[in-house]
C-alpha cells in the first residue's frame, strides 16, 4: 500500500532556501570522493523524466585533466580568434583549474516519437540544479556554468559527444573558500498571475 502524500513542513524547505552558488574561483580541494559523488548523483537523477528516457549522462573532469583541458582551451580559443588577448586566454586556461571536480552534464537528445526534445533537455537541466542541491547537502559548494566551451563543436568532440548530445552545464564542485552572502531574490508575488477563461 502506498503511503499517503504529506505536504512538506516549512522546515523541509530550509535546504532549498539556503542554496547559494559558490563562484568556481572560490572552490578548492577537497572535493567529494568517489562514494560521495555517487551518493550525490543518486539524488540528482531523481528528476522528472517523462517516458523514463534518462536523457542525460555525466563526464567527470578532475586531477591533472583539468589543467590539460585548460591548455587545450587556450589553443582552441586562438583557433577561434587569433587576436584573443592575454586576459581572455588566461581565463580559458584557468576555467577548470579551481574546483577539484567538474561534472559535465550531457543531454542525450535526437529523434523520439513520443517525448519532445525540449522535455528531455529540461530534464537534463533539472539534473544540473539537483546536483547543486546535492553538493551543498554534502557540505560542498558548487556552481553551474557554461561559457563558449559548452557550445563548441571541437570541445564536444574532445568529450566524445555524439551528434545528438549537448552539454547542458559544467558543475564545479569543491570546498568553498568563503561564505557566499545572500543576494536579492525575485518576489514570487510579482511573478504569479491567475488565468481565467475569456
Amino acid at each position: 500500500m502506498s503511503q499517503p502524500f504529506v505536504a512538506p513542513m516549512p522546515e523541509s524547505l530550509a535546504a532549498l532556501d539556503a542554496r547559494r552558488s559558490v563562484p568556481a574561483k572560490q572552490l578548492t580541494a577537497p572535493g567529494p570522493d568517489h562514494s560521495t559523488l555517487l551518493r550525490m548523483l543518486q539524488s540528482a537523477v531523481r528528476v522528472p523524466d517523462h517516458g523514463k528516457r534518462v536523457p542525460w549522462r555525466f563526464l567527470r573532469i578532475s586531477g591533472t585533466a583539468r589543467h590539460t583541458l585548460g591548455e587545450r582551451l587556450v589553443a582552441r580559443a586562438l583557433e577561434r580568434d587569433p587576436n584573443a588577448g592575454d586576459a581572455i586566454l588566461e581565463k580559458d586556461r584557468q576555467r577548470f583549474a579551481n574546483a577539484p571536480l567538474v561534472l559535465v552534464v550531457i543531454a542525450k537528445l535526437g529523434p523520439d516519437e513520443k517525448i519532445p526534445e525540449q522535455e528531455r533537455l529540461l530534464s537534463a537541466g533539472c539534473v544540473c540544479f539537483a546536483l547543486l542541491q546535492a553538493a551543498q547537502a554534502c557540505g560542498f559548494g558548487a556552481q553551474w556554468l557554461t561559457g563558449w566551451p559548452a557550445y563548441d563543436a571541437e570541445v564536444m568532440r574532445w568529450f566524445g559527444l555524439s551528434t545528438e548530445e549537448r552539454i547542458v552545464g559544467f558543475i564545479h564542485i569543491g570546498t568553498p573558500q568563503l561564505e557566499v552572502p545572500e543576494r536579492e531574490r525575485p518576489d514570487p508575488t510579482q511573478l504569479l498571475s491567475d488565468w481565467a477563461p475569456a
